[in-house]
């Protein structure tokens, strides 16, 4: 008997962008495994219970997820894929409820201060915040509000049969996240990634130094002495000692390239701790 493939999982409801993502990276065949919170997601795939897992890093507008940061630090799961999804956001309610009703609307605090100037013009409209942008849809029909609106994907209004008053409320149409998937160390040794020859590369690693000037500039000296591009860097607190912190780092570039190799032989005899997160094609 052929077993199931096992879900990639995503924080969120059934129609969250989250799920979108997973589609985009995993394949839109492939069994999804919706969790409440991000720490579940990166628990179902540690403890065997999912393939993978897709989760937000940044955003464009709100920036940084730094609990998922942390995270990557603390389950070990290796990147391997990355994709950046348009986020539009859409007002929808139950059927039957018309534009002119609606007092209140709930979705996830970021979804709501990304439409402030549709709040603006709408001043009547309450704003309410929810767990999750999809989950917001699922809660107001199965509830029947009749009075409630809710802000989310256009996957989640066919989702959850709500239809939508308003379309791409945003107010920023250049509105982007972005996001990984990992995969257990064991995948990944067996499944190695695979580009087209002229796909460009990132790695993504975390470091330490120690809390001594010029510490990270001669840190990052290792990639500027050999043309490595920089894409982005991150702080986060290091646990256990106070005022200093873990660096996350992107570069351009595959880790096994020489000057990649370079950089990271440089790094190491400047940092503390050194962890490469990932290696994997540039997302669009």
């Amino acid at each position: 008997m052929k077993r199931r493939p096992l879900p990639i999982a995503f924080q969120g409801a059934r129609g969250a962008f989250s799920e979108e993502a997973a589609r985009r990276l995993a394949g839109r065949r492939a069994p999804v495994l919706p969790c409440e919170r991000f720490e579940d997601v990166f628990r179902s795939l540690k403890e065997g219970r999912a393939a993978g897992a897709v989760v937000p890093i940044e955003n464009t507008l709100a920036g940084s997820v730094h609990e998922n940061y942390d995270h990557l630090q603390h389950f070990e799961l290796p990147i391997v894929a990355e994709t950046s999804v348009r986020i539009v956001h859409h007002l929808m309610a139950p059927k039957g409820v018309p534009f002119s009703k609606i007092r209140q609307v709930y979705s996830h605090p970021v979804a709501l201060n990304q439409c402030l100037d549709f709040f603006a013009r709408n001043p009547q409209l309450e704003r309410t915040p929810f767990y999750d942008t999809a989950g917001s849809v699922k809660m107001i029909v199965e509830e029947g509000l009749m009075d409630s609106a809710a802000i989310a994907s256009a996957i989640a209004a066919e989702t959850y049969g709500a239809r939508i008053l308003r379309r791409s409320i945003e107010s920023d149409r250049r509105n982007f996240t972005r996001f990984f998937l990992l995969r257990t160390p064991q995948y990944a040794r067996r499944h190695p990634v695979r580009a087209p020859r002229q796909a460009q590369w990132k790695t993504s690693l975390v470091f330490s130094t120690r809390n001594v000037p010029g510490a990270l500039f001669r840190a990052l000296s290792a990639f500027a002495l050999r043309d490595l591009n920089l894409t982005k860097i991150e702080s986060r607190p290091l646990r256990g000692k106070p005022w200093e912190y873990l660096f996350y780092l992107d570069f351009l570039g595959r880790e096994d390239s020489p000057n990649a190799q370079n950089a990271l032989r440089h790094l190491r005899e400047t940092a503390d701790y050194l962890r490469v997160l990932g290696c994997y094609p540039r997302g669009a």
